[in-house]
């Protein structure tokens, strides 16, 4: 059988589906790749209303108080000072099921929060996990294809989850994640939060930091066994939505501290990996957790659908001091989350409520479309610049620039000393105890005897030996094991 050449809409044969065109091995994306952002733009409008990922969520209010002075890495308004709030939204999610499905399953939760600050909206999307499956966006459709229900069954398909996975080394780490204990958190209030991705940060005196954020549950880490979760499910399929809400109501709020790991920017270049892969986390020995301040959640929405399932995200939505870093995921996402909320909410879906700036003033040139509820006066212009007194850009970027170089195509990123797909997942093993690395391997097993492909399993097992010889000899028995019974 001939291989079949994979095309664009139009027909086009695609060179590479898996690396985005970028300024340079290491620079950003260029907006010229027209396959990647037709692959994104499609990939956001293949289900309505629904969200494509993170469908079913919960929601809630609360506010952000900075407990420790970080002046001297960012000129963020909202982190200025010692004590000063910032009221916030928060929604927690699943990933992969539709919004009927339950709460208490295996898969990452989104952690995404919105902070209405004087300077404007600023939206943190991240996950309970630190890390990634995949690096670079262009295989991002591809991936939830991979863990959605299948075309034809109609059924989440091993087949399809695990042969994805085997053909995307760089997943291991996450699979570790996933698969281990903290794979079902016990609730959203018993989670840590993470940035996952790397952002920069700028001070008042234009010094650049790449910053990694993490927010740790004061609750304490609780997670559910699969038996546990399956019970929990049994019971109430919306059983973390339950928990969310009935604490809040008995002004049990819960809260979260903040901490984030900050490199110099000229030290990123040459770091042993590279600092901006989402696949990879940034040892504490090198960058220590820097405490910033805590969130707490005390109101709860008056209206789920109005609220919660309205509200939207984009990590685009930055404010002065703060700004994107080269991470390939995020420049991905910088485009694919304020795609998805315009096609799935509207144009002018900023405009509700929920997702409207409250401290700060939109006031811009946008005009008209479908819900257009922002209008000036009659003498308001549609255009700038004009002579009638109208907004005025300020010439003072948000975040200090990034300096590219290099040839524009599909590039794999730059090579640094120690940039392979496996190392993290075999630290992370040998980290666990040996009850964790018991559970950790009856998880991972019980997934991949169920791959009806003898290849597919192989290749999996290759990543997992190549973690840690004990830990892929530990999952290539378990497997073996259950597909003799």
């Amino acid at each position: 059988m001939s291989q079949r050449v994979l095309t664009t809409e139009s027909g086009a044969p695609v060179a590479d589906n898996q690396n985005s065109a970028t300024a340079g091995a290491g620079g950003p994306i260029l907006l010229q790749d027209q396959h990647l952002l037709e692959k994104l733009a499609r990939f956001n409008r293949e289900r309505i209303p629904e969200r494509v990922v993170h469908a079913r969520g919960s929601g809630a209010y609360g506010y952000f108080e900075v407990t420790d002075d970080v002046t001297g890495f960012t000129r963020a308004d909202f982190l200025s000072e010692v004590g000063r709030r910032t009221e916030t939204f928060i929604r927690f999610s699943t990933v992969a099921d539709s919004l009927g499905g339950a709460d208490a399953v295996r898969d990452p939760r989104g952690f995404a929060l919105k902070f209405y600050t004087d300077e404007g909206n600023y939206d943190l999307v991240g996950n309970n996990t630190p890390v990634f499956f995949i690096k670079d966006p262009v295989k991002f459709p591809d991936f939830i294809h991979s863990q959605k229900r299948d075309p034809f069954t109609g059924r989440q398909e091993p087949d399809n989850v695990w042969d994805f996975w085997a053909h995307s080394p760089e997943s291991t780490h996450q699979i570790t994640w996933l698969m281990g204990d903290r794979g079902i958190p016990a609730s959203y209030r018993h989670m840590n939060g993470y940035g996952s991705h790397t952002y920069q940060w700028t001070n008042a005196a234009g010094e650049a930091f790449f910053v990694k954020y993490h927010f740790k549950t004061n609750q304490g880490v609780r997670s559910l066994s699969a038996g546990q979760a399956a019970e929990q499910v049994g019971k109430d399929a919306n059983s973390h939505q339950t928990d969310l809400l009935q604490a809040i109501e008995r002004g049990v709020n819960p809260s979260w501290t903040l901490h984030v790991q900050i490199m110099p920017a000229a030290e990123a270049a040459e770091y042993r990996f590279n600092p901006f892969d989402v696949t990879k986390v940034w040892p504490h020995s090198d960058y220590p957790l820097q405490r910033v301040g805590r969130l707490v959640l005390d109101r709860n929405p008056d209206n789920v659908f109005a609220e919660v399932e309205q509200a939207a995200f984009s990590p685009n939505n930055f404010v002065p001091g703060i700004g994107p870093s080269p991470d390939k995921m995020l420049q991905g996402r910088l485009f694919a989350y304020a795609d998805a909320q315009r096609y799935r909410l509207g144009i002018n879906h900023t405009q509700l409520p929920v997702n409207a700036p409250r401290a700060a003033t939109a006031d811009n040139y946008g005009r008209d479309g479908l819900h257009a509820t922002r209008h000036g006066s009659r003498q308001d212009k549609n255009y700038e610049p004009n002579s009638y007194a109208g907004p005025a850009q300020t010439g003072q970027a948000l975040a200090a620039p990034l300096q590219v170089h290099g040839w524009t195509g599909t590039h794999e990123a730059p090579a640094h000393t120690k940039d392979d797909d496996f190392f993290q997942a075999g630290e992370l093993y040998r980290l666990m105890s040996a009850d964790e690395k018991d559970r950790l391997i009856a998880n991972i097993a019980g997934g991949l005897s169920q791959v009806t492909r003898d290849d597919v399993i192989e290749k999996n097992l290759a990543h997992f030996h190549a973690a840690d010889a004990g830990y892929g000899k530990r999952v290539e028995e378990a497997v073996r094991a259950l597909r003799e019974d």
